[in-house]
């Protein structure tokens, strides 16, 4: 978390730009259309102090190291099977004692599934680059 602190002016410049999603004196939250734009942009060869000054965002409130932040966390989240979709808010924890409907157990057997199939493809890969490691010893 950055230590710059947003004053109630700079919180309403913030919440008046339509890519952020909501602001608090020590936090901003951005969209996921903003994530999605930035990880395009990124991607594209934009640095990120530019692409946030492309999106209307005064950097100098920003700061660097939020900026870095935010960077590294895009890049994270662009690489989950959710992508940049909030996990939080559906995330009831362990659920002992409830009963999941069938659409809740359908998502979630989904979501193993998925989860299950990339953790395959990656020990396919590690299997294949130990077998040609193997043949180039020989």
């Amino acid at each position: 978390m950055s230590n710059i602190l947003f004053d109630e002016e700079q919180q309403k410049r913030l919440r008046a730009n339509h890519w952020v999603k909501s602001v608090t004196e020590k936090s901003i939250s951005f969209t996921e259309d903003f994530k999605i734009y930035f990880i395009n942009e990124y991607n594209l060869g934009k640095l990120p102090k530019q692409i946030f000054k492309d999106a209307g965002f005064d950097i100098n409130m920003l700061g660097d190291k939020r900026i870095e932040q935010c960077t590294a966390r895009y890049k994270r989240q662009n690489k989950r099977i959710e992508g940049f979709h909030d996990t939080r808010a559906n995330n009831s924890g362990r659920r002992i004692g409830k009963e999941l409907s069938i659409d809740e157990e359908n998502e979630l057997l989904k979501k193993q599934n998925a989860k299950l199939q990339q953790e395959l493809e990656f020990l396919k890969k590690m299997e294949y680059l130990a077998r040609q490691a193997k043949k180039l010893k020989q």
